[in-house]
């Protein structure tokens, strides 16, 4: 189609045909897009809202640590909207003071602990079957404000979609409603470590 487009048109307008063309492939989902974010104060929060603000079907989120209010009403949004919110977290947002899990409880959205793992440290939010969201940010205040964290957000890669979303599905299973959590205690921290997440996000 691209090719009788150009036919009979000069360079610069070739060149307007090819840009249009490509407007369209990417309004219809054709073309792989990513866009990226650093903290601290690098917009990773915002960026996710404005993610979840498109959410109309579906929103898979898995985290280690959730403590961030701003992505807490956006997934209550989508799912007021009508979207299927699906959320697996660590077992350690049960103690954790600052885990937003009771305002997601009492506004229907009800998360599922994944106590399989030593961590569940998963940082990723599949939207509606189209955009993937994954990298080293927590969902988390701390995370944004001062730690050195990157977020990817890539989407209209379906291939890539469907490796994340099976890989869900598969934790989902295992993963058990809050206060009901039976798994054999955590192995003792190895006293090398140096990674954060040993450390609580607040």
């Amino acid at each position: 189609m691209l090719e009788w487009l150009l036919i009979g048109v000069g360079f610069t307008g070739a060149l307007t045909v090819i840009h249009f063309w490509r407007g369209i492939k990417r309004n219809l989902g054709f073309v792989p897009m990513l866009n990226f974010h650093f903290s601290p104060k690098g917009g990773c929060t915002e960026a996710i809202v404005a993610e979840l603000k498109h959410a109309r079907r579906e929103v898979l989120v898995q985290a280690y640590s959730f403590t961030c209010p701003d992505i807490a009403k956006a997934l209550i949004e989508a799912k007021q909207r009508g979207a299927s919110v699906v959320i697996l977290l660590d077992r350690a947002n049960e103690k954790e003071t600052y885990s937003e899990l009771k305002m997601l409880e009492e506004n229907g959205v009800v998360p599922l602990i994944d106590a399989n793992h030593a961590i569940a440290h998963n940082k990723i939010m599949i939207i509606d079957r189209r955009t993937v969201i994954t990298g080293s940010f927590n969902f988390t205040r701390q995370a944004e404000h001062e730690n050195a964290e990157n977020l990817l957000i890539l989407r209209h890669q379906p291939g890539l979609v469907e490796a994340y979303r099976k890989n869900f599905l598969e934790h989902q299973q295992h993963s058990q409603a809050p206060g009901t959590v039976k798994a054999p205690a955590r192995p003792a921290t190895p006293s090398l470590a140096t990674g954060h997440e040993h450390r609580r996000a607040a």
